[in-house]
């Protein structure tokens, strides 16, 4: 089962839990810069009217989104039904739908974001075309990626090899070139806390690879390296 495989992402995302378990351990760099924090800057300095969230979970980003923006329209979609009820419940406008086939119409929108999910897309240049598409001329989209050594420590202390996924820190902005003609990005260094064995192996399992997790007995609790990149395009 591959990390782009859609059974796998259905079965990460049809329940909040296992997202839950991976964002519980995630923490600032040192400096304090949060990569989703500087993500919503970025699209609220072009003071859009329109913004979409493609592959919302739970609502979190979207709900930020429309409290900067209170003039904004701000609409998320997912393919899990079970992220768009909790998305909605928030007062949100929420769609299931696939970033591969948006249910928007041309140059409908000022501000696209997707934030850690594009490596989990089958067809990658077929989603960014269609970011492309709904994006007015001089639109932005801010897309947000791990890097392939992204906790790749406790990975590889675990029983498994780093899989590199088709859209990372690492080959994002020449994915994203592809579509468009201006990519910049910020990396960042998280940090992610793990207090003991067992919570490393809910995050491990949380992931839904076909891997046996095996974590180190011992050197708890620890702190495992984060790479992040906010890339936002034009």
């Amino acid at each position: 089962m591959s990390l782009t495989d859609p059974g796998r992402t259905s079965a990460q995302y049809d329940t909040e839990e296992r997202l839950a378990i991976r964002q519980s351990v995630w923490h600032p760099t040192i400096d304090g810069r949060e990569p989703s924090t500087e993500a919503l800057a970025a699209i609220v300095a072009t003071s859009p009217r329109h913004v979409l969230e493609v592959g919302s979970g739970t609502g979190a980003f979207a709900a930020r989104l429309a409290a900067a923006l209170p003039d904004a329209e701000v609409v998320a979609v997912d393919r899990s039904a079970r992220m768009v009820e909790l998305t909605a419940s928030r007062g949100l406008e929420a769609r299931v739908a696939d970033a591969q086939a948006l249910p928007f119409d041309d140059d409908s929108q000022d501000a696209v974001a997707a934030c850690w999910m594009l490596y989990h897309v089958p067809f990658l240049d077929t989603a960014l075309a269609e970011v492309r598409r709904v994006l007015r001329p001089g639109g932005t989209f801010v897309a947000v990626t791990n890097g392939d050594e992204h906790v790749a420590d406790l990975i590889r202390a675990s029983g498994a090899d780093v899989v590199p996924t088709h859209f990372s820190s690492e080959n994002g902005e020449a994915a994203l070139r592809r579509h468009f003609d201006e990519v910049s990005r910020d990396d960042f260094a998280t940090r992610a806390f793990f207090a003991d064995r067992e919570t490393a192996l809910a995050y491990l399992e949380s992931r839904q690879e076909p891997v046996t997790w095996s974590p180190p007995t011992d050197g708890w609790p620890r702190e495992c390296a984060g790479h992040v990149t906010v890339f936002v395009a034009r």
